[in-house]
């Protein structure tokens, strides 16, 4: 199960992806198309054309962790193409986007940063 723990990064490959790629080719996808380390601890995330699979890649000591949702009924708020290819989100945005909303919540409280509050 993924924990919703802290991760440095996390990274949404825009636009769509086919599902049938495996943990290597996805691997390979983030390394070449996006230029980044899949053994990093980051989290990466794909999402299908018709927006209701998502496969998350994750490097943990020795393996990689493959996992996959299926919604039954609705669609992911998964965002459009860019030139760069990825979005790089926070935990928060991915657990909104995990249950069914935006990424922008424009409602939701601001983060507050701990040094700041004294």
């Amino acid at each position: 199960m993924l924990s919703r723990g802290n991760y440095d990064k996390v990274y949404l490959a825009c636009g769509a992806t086919d599902m049938r790629r495996s943990i290597d080719s996805l691997a390979a996808i983030v390394r070449q198309c996006f230029r980044l380390d899949p053994f990093s601890t980051g989290l990466f995330v794909f999402c299908n054309r018709k927006k209701d699979r998502i496969k998350i890649l994750r490097w943990e000591h020795n393996g990689f962790w493959l996992y996959y949702r299926r919604l039954e009924k609705g669609r992911f708020r998964w965002p459009a193409d860019t030139a760069s290819g990825t979005v790089q989100v926070g935990m928060r945005e991915l657990n909104w986007l995990l249950d069914g909303l935006e990424l922008e919540q424009k409602q939701a409280h601001p983060k507050v940063d701990a040094k700041a509050v004294v």
